[in-house]
């Protein structure tokens, strides 16, 4: 590539909006040329507007330090000067459904970390790996819109991704019910240590609208496009049920499942299955996906956070401790990266699969 495309990150201010930041310096592809917030930050450099409120490990890179802050409202002017968007703005879902249509309406491709549009029925929302085709629907919304460029779509929640990848491995063995428990980071409600001390020394056993994501966001992934109804119909088994808590980790998502299936497969064939999966980016090489997306660990007390959260620089997903369950046909805790794969990173993958697929393009 001569040239690299010109991004803008919506919500940059906010911790997924650093996590964009921290992960596109450097990108071979994409190059943040924009950050805009909410119009409190706005007029102000990035590096100001951070002060006292980075959380990310890495410092600030140089290149965006010095880029002033633009109002997020300020949608004709920011998208005269991106070829796409990355949005991870801090507002309630009808104001963040609206301004991200009016951002796709100016033919700007929008790249969301946010719910708002997840069950909006002609929004893709795609794990790369999972689901690739479902940006085939992006003409239905594009025709909705009215739009011959701009378009949304969507990752989905952060919890999920300790799971689904795991059942979805393992489809052909068709799984039939599925209990999910999450523990879920701290920095999935975009806090550290320091602004939540009610963490400490606790369990929180309530996190707003988790149960319902973590139940119905996989079946919209496994779903199909319907040309007639031109929309995305969620697929209707297996039957996930949920349980989300908050525990003191500042990164990692861990699910303990327990899962039953039509088909009877043997453990080696299932840990075959999930060492063996891969899917487009690791075929097109996309520049964030992981070589290896699914690995499983034979230690008894693996995946731990302080241990494999990092695997594949965050963009992995880890799976242990499958067993044989008394109620169930097999239980198993699996890890993944919330902010990396859960957030900033998952769509930073999405975006390089849409340019792979002729959707993001220069403009």
């Amino acid at each position: 590539m001569s040239e690299k495309l010109k991004v803008g990150v919506l919500g940059a201010t906010g911790m997924v909006g650093q996590r964009y930041i921290t992960l596109l310096a450097n990108h071979p592809w994409f190059e943040v040329v924009l950050v805009a917030a909410s119009p409190r930050s706005a007029g102000k450099t990035y590096e100001q507007a951070v002060a006292g409120r980075w959380k990310m490990d890495e410092p600030i890179p140089t290149a965006v330090k010095d880029l002033q802050v633009w109002d997020v409202n300020q949608v004709e002017k920011i998208a005269s000067q991106v070829d796409f968007v990355f949005s991870a703005v801090s507002m309630s879902k009808d104001q963040i459904r609206k301004i991200e249509e009016d951002y796709a309406k100016t033919e700007t491709p929008v790249v969301s970390n946010n719910s708002a549009h997840r069950w909006t029925p002609d929004v893709p929302m795609i794990v790369p790996e999972i689901n690739p085709d479902h940006s085939e629907v992006i003409k239905y919304q594009r025709e909705r819109l009215g739009t011959k460029r701009g378009f949304i779509a969507v990752k989905p929640n952060c919890s999920i991704q300790s799971y689904a990848p795991a059942l979805t491995a393992w489809k052909k063995f068709e799984p039939t019910q599925v209990i999910a428990t999450t523990y879920q980071a701290i920095s999935g409600a975009g806090k550290t240590f320091q602004d939540a001390p009610e963490i400490l020394n606790n369990v929180i056993p309530f996190i707003s609208g988790e149960e319902e994501k973590s139940e119905k966001e996989p079946m919209k992934i496994w779903g199909r496009i319907d040309p007639q109804q031109k929309a995305i119909i969620p697929a209707t088994t297996p039957v996930i049920t949920s349980q989300c808590l908050r525990v003191a980790v500042l990164y990692g998502h861990t699910a303990a499942a327990f899962v039953n299936f039509k088909q009877k497969p043997t453990k080696e064939e299932l840990i075959a299955a999930l060492e063996d999966y891969s899917g487009v980016p690791q075929s097109l090489k996309l520049p964030s996906a992981p070589k290896q997306f699914i690995q499983y660990l034979t230690a008894d007390d693996r995946p731990q956070v302080s241990h494999d959260v990092n695997f594949e620089h965050g963009m992995g997903i880890s799976i242990g401790r499958l067993r044989p369950d008394k109620i169930f046909d097999w239980k198993f805790v699996g890890l993944s990266h919330n902010t990396v794969r859960g957030a900033a990173g998952g769509a930073i993958l999405c975006a390089e699969l849409l340019k792979a697929q002729g959707y993001i393009t220069a403009k």
